[in-house]
């Protein structure tokens, strides 16, 4: 593509979340570079979005549209269908995007021109200790924060939803976002690579991202993600990771780890080396702590992430060995076994 033509559309595929979208909305009134368009698609919110997006008219080139809800991969294809950019940034609902984002992917892009890009997240200062908490534990080396590439890793960064740009080239190749309800967004990177296109990380561009605002919608959402690993694997084997066993083995191996440490009070005698995986288990409990700490200077934090550290691993891991246990032991179809995972047409 030709830099110089270059037209950025934001989608925006949101259901319900009045005030998380107009805090969105606020922050992209701030751009430094004002040269885009937004979509917004309304994935049969209950209470319409209409009302807030009018707020913004005379402040944003925006286009509302409302439709039947289909889930998040369905919706931002036809935000990308309504569009008149050629190039495509989807956005979640519960980001707030700083003001010198737009001129920072118009950068990248000029410089060294990419078809698919993602971008990093953080939490804001604002925020509660527990969504600190949870930013931790999604996005450190520590925990899975590094599975899905790095900076290093030029062409094999997965992008996330939240924070994502396609070319127009490249969706009209693969189709943009497929039937995936949860993991559509690493299933869209595996389809790019699997077409001959290169994904890129912007380290620039980042968007501060709420992420979930309590441990239950967060131990949901987790799980949901460990079952669609063994689906994303179905689909694309090519890109199957060892990692990818990581917090089920993590799991796993908590639950022996503190079954021996009851068993060396019975055993004394192997009380030493039924203990070993107990005290690995504290010093890796330890580094979490430590690392949140610094990052956030706060303890709290630290202590918090500690918890949704373990909320990540177990309900990941448990939810990743279900998958795996239906899928390729009992051979059952990934939309039986998952139907909540699939757009239904």
């Amino acid at each position: 593509m030709n830099t110089e033509d270059l037209k950025l559309s934001i989608i925006i595929a949101v259901y319900e979340r009045q005030d998380e979208l107009t805090e969105l909305l606020l922050s992209l009134t701030k751009q430094t570079d004002t040269d885009f368009e937004i979509i917004i698609v309304d994935d049969g919110s209950k209470n319409k979005l209409d009302s807030v997006c009018a707020k913004f008219q005379d402040k944003l080139n925006l286009h509302y549209y409302y439709k039947t809800n289909s889930g998040p991969g369905k919706s931002r294809n036809f935000g990308i269908e309504k569009a008149n950019g050629n190039y495509y940034i989807f956005l979640d609902s519960d980001t707030i995007i700083p003001s010198n984002y737009i001129s920072s992917v118009r950068k990248e892009l000029n410089s060294n021109y990419v078809d698919a890009f993602g971008g990093p997240d953080d939490a804001d200062d604002s925020f509660t200790n527990l969504q600190k908490a949870i930013t931790f534990s999604m996005t450190s080396f520590l925990t899975t924060g590094g599975i899905r590439g790095g900076k290093k890793q030029i062409g094999k960064f997965q992008p996330r939803s939240f924070n994502m740009g396609i070319s127009r080239n490249a969706y009209l190749k693969t189709g943009g976002f497929a039937d995936l309800r949860v993991g559509e967004d690493p299933d869209l990177s595996m389809r790019l690579w699997e077409n001959g296109f290169e994904t890129r990380l912007f380290q620039d561009s980042k968007v501060i991202h709420k992420r979930r605002t309590s441990l239950k919608k967060f131990a949901k959402q987790v799980y949901q993600f460990g079952v669609a690993r063994p689906i994303l694997n179905q689909r694309h084997p090519k890109y199957i990771k060892p990692t990818f066993w990581f917090p089920s083995l993590f799991f796993l191996g908590t639950v022996f780890s503190f079954l021996f440490l009851i068993l060396s009070f019975i055993c004394k005698e192997y009380q030493f080396i039924l203990q070993i995986s107990f005290v690995l288990w504290l010093i890796y409990m330890f580094f979490i702590f430590i690392f949140s700490t610094i990052r956030f200077k706060s303890a709290v934090v630290g202590l918090l992430s500690i918890q949704t550290t373990l909320i990540q691993f177990f309900n990941y891991g448990y939810g990743f060995l279900e998958s795996q246990f239906k899928l390729n032991v009992l051979k059952q179809n990934p939309k039986k076994a998952f139907p909540s995972h699939f757009h239904v047409d």
